[in-house]
């Protein structure tokens, strides 16, 4: 492919060399350079690509794109743009041919419920014969293939090749998780979004490798409502207006508030020995009752905006309430039976928002006692285990503090960091390190009546120590636990 037809979309200057030379491949990983291939210099958290150009020209590479002076071969092109985590984006899309013109990209951007929800979207769209692919938090679903994922949004390149592969898969629509992070390192830019929905914002993800500060977090969530048609919003997320300032769709809102245009009216709890639910009237834009095996005010919130998405693939009311009662996830309240006595699941609720969310549903249903085990992930900011101590220690009967994954973080103190929020509190808490010692406290304990939740690490099967990823999967771990209490 000709350099200029990967730049087609982008202001540049060429420094040295032509723009009209020919290219093997598109890469953006020094490793992975061969013959011929542009090199995208990308400015990382750890690496700058731009200190490699040496060794990428001695590859073999043809060109290089930069933003900064580098001191590149005479016979080497350099190109120069204003941001080459953006031209990476836009250079992908061409260099996979504009798949994302070929499918209706549905993007959700918010704190929580994104994962939940597109599992909802695609269960319910590909129950009346669309081929939906999926790009989110725990994998990349491309026909019969699933990727597990290592971050929410993609690098731009994996994106589009996701996309190309979808096409070809014969996928017609896509829908995918767009973090705070993708949407402020140019992941997303240049896609053309049929849908953006907006479901919720909290503080979090803030720090040094994160966002600077709240308004840097909350206006990256606003810029996919620039690059949507339709933009579909929960109306009663306090931040929805500064959310939606500058967007330039057009929009739609849910919520409970008689201002939104897909409303939840009648909301009730529904509950039988080993089952969590809860029911609603969908009021509005649409009306039809409708009963979901997700307890909890946010499984309206998640559910609300699937149905306010499949209003514009016009999918039958019987097939969305269909589709609705069978959609799971894993890790998101996924129960786990290990008794006839009391409630066991697992959840990824892994910040402060999340678990008070998590927790004050589950203290609707009035368990016996509310039992929540948890810990904090290492190299992240000390605010979130602060605050999900004082938030477990006011709302759980008992707290067990654990280790998560303590990444280069010695695992106790991270555990006393959490101590130091929960004693804040009047919260009952016991600290048992070993993970799965503490899961066999848990259930060991279980008394009858009791909801015991297992937070933070969801659909997460490895624990990460000193940057190796041990495995570790929970539902792993409960089988070994009960097979030991068996044994006893």
């Amino acid at each position: 492919m000709q350099l200029s037809k990967l730049l087609e979309r982008l202001e540049y200057e060429v420094v040295q060399g032509s723009d009209q030379i020919e290219i093997s491949t598109l890469i953006n990983d020094s490793r992975k350079v061969e013959n011929g291939s542009a090199f995208v210099c990308i400015k990382g958290a750890v690496v700058d690509g731009h200190e490699f150009v040496q060794q990428v020209a001695e590859k073999g590479a043809s060109a290089v794109i930069v933003e900064d002076e580098v001191d590149a071969p005479k016979d080497m092109t350099v190109i120069r743009v204003p941001d080459t985590r953006y031209a990476l984006a836009l250079m992908s899309a061409a260099y996979f041919g504009y798949p994302a013109d070929k499918l209706k990209v549905i993007g959700i951007t918010g704190t929580k419920g994104k994962t939940t929800t597109t599992y909802m979207i695609k269960s319910i769209l590909d129950a009346v014969g669309h081929k939906v692919g999926l790009i989110g938090t725990i994998e990349a679903i491309i026909g019969d293939k699933h990727v597990p994922a290592a971050n929410t949004t993609p690098e731009s390149y994996t994106i589009h090749k996701y996309f190309a592969e979808m096409v070809e898969a014969g996928c017609d629509c896509v829908v995918m998780e767009v973090s705070s992070q993708g949407l402020m390192l140019h992941r997303t830019a240049g896609i053309p979004f049929t849908i953006g929905i907006f479901t919720n914002l909290g503080k979090d993800h803030i720090g040094p490798n994160e966002h600077k500060d709240f308004d840097d977090y909350k206006r990256c969530k606003g810029l996919l409502f620039k690059q949507c048609e339709i933009g579909i919003a929960n109306v009663d997320d306090k931040y929805f207006e500064d959310v939606f300032a500058g967007a330039t769709c057009k929009t739609e809102t849910f919520g409970f508030s008689e201002k939104a245009d897909l409303r939840a009216t009648d909301t009730h709890l529904v509950s039988r020995p080993g089952y969590l639910g809860v029911a609603y009237k969908v009021e509005g834009m649409m009306n039809f009752d409708v009963e979901i095996d997700i307890p909890g005010t946010f499984s309206v919130y998640n559910s609300l905006t699937a149905i306010a998405v499949c209003r514009h693939f016009g999918v039958p009311v019987d097939a969305i309430k269909k589709a609705l009662k069978v959609a799971k996830v894993k890790g998101r309240i996924e129960m786990i039976k290990v008794s006839d006595d009391f409630t066991l699941m697992i959840d990824y609720a892994h910040n402060a928002m999340s678990l008070e969310s998590l927790l004050t549903t589950l203290k609707e249903y009035n368990p016996k006692r509310l039992v929540c085990l948890f810990g904090c992930g290492g190299n992240r900011s000390k605010d979130r285990r602060f605050e999900m101590g004082e938030v477990s220690g006011r709302l759980a009967d008992l707290t067990i503090i654990t280790s998560d994954n303590p990444r280069f973080e010695e695992p106790q103190a991270i555990i006393d960091d959490i101590k130091t929020g929960i004693q804040k509190t009047d919260g009952k808490y016991v600290e048992i390190c070993d993970r799965k010692e503490a899961i066999k406290y848990a259930i060991e304990h279980g008394q009858t009546g009791d909801v015991i939740v297992l937070a933070g690490k969801g659909h997460e099967d490895y624990q990460e120590i000193k940057g190796v990823k041990h495995p570790m999967d929970e539902r792993v771990l409960i089988q070994e636990v009960l097979e030991e209490l068996k044994a006893k």
